[in-house]
């Protein structure tokens, strides 16, 4: 799994682990609803530390926090 692919799978869980919408999580994190879109439906290939902070803070977590997951383990190399 790419690191792109394994953000948003940790996304997801986290979201669905909170009962939050995608809506719920646009808000929470301030981020303009397209950049958050486009990263969940796997459009932004690269979503920058800075958007993963911000979603990760609309979670309620820190950065250590979102990445401490198994997901994060077996990375493939990127291209």
């Amino acid at each position: 799994m790419k690191i792109q692919e394994a953000t948003v799978k940790r996304i997801q869980q986290l979201r669905a682990q909170k009962r939050l919408t995608v809506y719920a999580l646009i808000y929470l994190s301030g981020m303009p609803p397209s950049t958050v879109k486009s990263i969940l439906d796997h459009k932004s290939k690269n979503p920058g530390i800075v958007n993963i902070q911000r979603l990760v803070e609309g979670l309620g977590m820190t950065i250590r926090e979102f990445y401490d997951s198994e997901l994060f383990d077996d990375l493939e190399p990127e291209d």
